[in-house]
């Protein structure tokens, strides 16, 4: 186990089922549903669908029409590069084509597969549900240079076993160069630390992991539309799918 695991492990200090998934594509998918064309959807006066954002009792955000007749998850681990790309390469037209159309709504459940997920779920979620997104976002963008900087603060994240729990997370987020990431991007130093020292929310994330383990997701992204697993971990594959289920 690398030093970085273990340090995130001693500042959790909750059960994550780390070990039952990982990042990249996997074997137990069906094929995507086919459907008839669907018109647009008009959002309600003054609002749009991409900017929708609502919590669901899984643990996910949804953007985009709660009634949209294709809803697309992802369980997406935030320290994947796979999800990175794929939302490097797809999530700008997802979000402008198929969600704020109407037709579609993406829901993110952000899903522990490292001990890093756990300290940068809880910052993106930080500036509440119509920040999840953006800040998703560009953590994916900047996806190399975060995770390189992860790299060069691992040992200096060393001094956060011998804290009280309540303040690990704070000082692993302060070594590993996320609190500095994300107060670039709008999320104050202090509303980080108040974040990230809230270990009933971080409990809850960890539970929520769990329970996709227990569901049976074992991969990152694993992408479902309609309640049937896609054969997809790229936007490549992805779109045709969604234009095969009715958004063309």
């Amino acid at each position: 186990m690398s030093l970085l695991h273990r340090l995130a492990f001693a500042a959790c200090a909750m059960p994550l089922a780390l070990a039952l998934a990982a990042c990249g594509s996997s074997s137990e998918k069906g094929g995507a549903p086919s459907g008839e064309p669907i018109a647009p959807i008009a959002a309600p006066a003054g609002t749009s669908w991409a900017e929708t954002v609502t919590e669901t009792p899984e643990g996910g955000y949804v953007m985009g029409n709660p009634d949209a007749p294709l809803k697309l998850i992802e369980y997406g681990s935030l320290s994947c590069p796979h999800c990175a790309k794929l939302a490097q390469e797809g999530f700008p037209e997802l979000t402008n084509d198929y969600v704020a159309s109407g037709r579609v709504s993406l829901e993110f459940r952000s899903f522990a597969i490292h001990p890093q997920d756990v300290p940068l779920t809880l910052l993106t979620r930080c500036g509440g549900p119509q920040k999840v997104f953006p800040l998703t976002e560009e953590l994916f963008r900047n996806f190399d240079a975060v995770m390189d900087r992860t790299m060069q603060g691992v040992q200096a994240a060393e001094a956060a076993n011998s804290l009280p729990p309540e303040q690990r997370l704070v000082a692993l987020s302060d070594a590993l160069g996320f609190t500095e990431f994300f107060a670039a991007r709008g999320i104050s130093e202090d509303q980080a630390r108040a974040c990230l020292s809230n270990m009933d929310a971080a409990t809850k994330f960890a539970q929520q992991s769990t329970a996709y383990s227990a569901e049976g997701i074992n991969q990152t992204p694993t992408l479902v539309l309609n309640g049937t697993k896609l054969e997809a971990s790229t936007w490549a594959d992805l779109e045709p799918l969604l234009k095969q289920a009715g958004a063309r």
